[in-house]
């Protein structure tokens, strides 16, 4: 499971560190691809087969799921760790979610996320704010 936050700076070639207790479970070879709320979601090869799964049921007759798993897919790419533990992050991905430098990895339970230092400090105060409401709308979903 990954969980925790963690802050680094990308090097002149767009490549970021990915801190020994994530590479562990991430393996070494993984999916990159564009994520919601403008960041990169990444995946292990195994969970990433299991959304596959999913999104593959989802019904090519409606013109959302249709553009959804177009542009999930279209920004999908395998990624592997070089010996220092970086990865590249396609210039086409580090475009997506705003990621010029400073970057924050987060473990989100089955997947990576990889944000804009700055989006993901305006993302987490909006939710910080609004956490216990949240709260309140998972009991309300049985959680």
């Amino acid at each position: 499971m990954f969980m925790g936050e963690y802050r680094h700076a990308l090097d002149g070639k767009g490549r970021l560190f990915i801190p020994a207790r994530l590479r562990e479970e991430l393996g070494e070879r993984f999916i990159m691809t564009r994520g919601l709320d403008r960041c990169l979601f990444v995946y292990p090869l195994a969970e990433w087969a299991t959304l596959e799964r999913k999104l593959k049921e989802l019904p090519f007759t409606r013109s959302d799921a249709r553009a959804f798993v177009r542009f999930f897919f279209a920004g999908a790419t395998e990624c592997s760790l070089d010996n220092q533990g970086r990865v590249l992050i396609p210039a086409n991905l580090r475009s997506y979610a705003g990621i010029e430098r400073d970057a924050v990895i987060i473990g989100v339970s089955t997947r990576l996320e990889i944000w804009s230092q700055e989006e993901w400090d305006n993302y987490s105060a909006t939710v910080r704010d609004n956490f216990a409401e949240f709260a309140e709308k998972m009991v309300d979903l049985g959680i």
